[in-house]
């Protein structure tokens, strides 16, 4: 089965060693999904929580997050130097460098909301809006999840489903704006800067794994009509 296929998974080759160097690139794409999925996760509990100690977690594996996205964008760079793919295995070399930016912006934007645990207590002192941030966790964590399951099964379906449904994290950063605006007290400004950065974030995660979808459509069908959603 080829790309054409709809199949993310790298086309046999008539170089072994080459078709081998892709098939564990695509592993190791999964493998960096994972880890960013897993960091969303903490980011959750932290936001739930205030934990400490579940923080620092993640700000340590957001270093390997890093890592890993730094040596498999040079493993990139270097099947197109040595390999010089065509067609589909071309798609599948710069989708995967675009793919890895999403997972790395992902995690950064996770880490926004970790580094909050400190004033953990500033972000649940108003109820209603503390109560958003939590939803918007949950959907933004959900759209990834979503993103992911389509690019391990390289479903057209699924990312065509990601483009076509409006962010529900998207819909509750609205409301939370409102929210945050009518704050009233001393400590309304500290209140709605942090819940702010919170909820953009989030938000902003929401937004990434679209783009995810997005570039899975253009690697299963070659229509760079698809790129267009990757512009924000």
């Amino acid at each position: 089965m080829t790309l054409d296929d709809h199949d993310t998974a790298p086309p046999r080759s008539l170089r072994p060693g080459y078709a081998a160097a892709l098939e564990q690139l695509h592993l190791q794409v999964e493998l960096m999904a994972v880890r960013v999925d897993q960091n969303l996760e903490r980011t959750r509990t932290v936001l739930q929580t205030g934990d400490l100690a579940v923080a620092q977690l993640a700000i340590a594996a957001d270093d390997d997050i890093d890592a890993m996205s730094v040596s498999l964008t040079e493993r990139c760079y270097d099947l197109l130097a040595r390999e010089q793919p065509v067609a589909g295995d071309l798609r599948f070399v710069v989708s995967v460098l675009r793919v890895l930016g999403e997972f790395e912006r992902i995690g950064d934007l996770a880490l926004r909301v970790v580094k909050l645990a400190p004033d953990h207590e500033l972000l649940t002192r108003n109820p209603s809006t503390y109560d958003l941030l939590l939803a918007m966790a949950d959907a933004a964590i959900d759209r990834y999840r979503e993103a992911m399951r389509a690019w391990s099964v390289a479903s057209a379906e699924v990312a065509q489903r990601l483009l076509d449904t409006p962010s529900l994290a998207g819909h509750l950063e609205e409301r939370l704006t409102t929210e945050l605006v009518a704050l009233q007290g001393s400590d309304a400004a500290a209140v709605a800067i942090r819940t702010l950065v919170a909820g953009k974030s989030l938000e902003r995660i929401a937004d990434h794994a679209g783009i995810i979808g997005a570039r899975l459509l253009f690697l299963l069908t070659g229509d760079a009509e698809h790129l267009a959603h990757e512009v924000r």
